[in-house]
């Protein structure tokens, strides 16, 4: 059995997945773009879910910097790990908020 999954898996792994991550955008940018237009989407939840845009970006440039300054992978270099991280906890939490404050409202 491991004679047909470790040849599929060595293939797999050597695949570049930056292609995946770039098209993973799309879906991801339709999605803000309807929640923009449902009035009743929480404007704060909206919110999160841009800011995760951002996160995407401060990882990006953060991993550059890792690598660049430090030749090491961004999980490596725990300050800057933790400040990109740090923008992924924050629009959760707006998500989070936003959904919340949306079901405690009167009707």
């Amino acid at each position: 059995m491991n004679d047909v999954f470790l040849p599929l898996l060595r293939r797999l792994g050597e695949i570049d997945p930056t292609p995946f991550f770039v098209l993973s955008l799309v879906p991801y940018l339709l999605f803000l773009r309807w929640a923009s237009k449902l009035r009743s989407f929480p404007r704060l939840a909206l919110r999160g879910f841009q800011l995760t845009l951002l996160f995407v970006a401060v990882t990006i440039a953060a991993a550059i910097v890792a690598e660049t300054r430090f030749g090491e992978q961004l999980a490596d270099v725990d300050l800057l790990h933790g400040g990109a991280e740090s923008f992924l906890t924050f629009s959760n939490l707006l998500i989070a908020v936003g959904f919340l404050r949306r079901e405690e409202a009167p009707r």
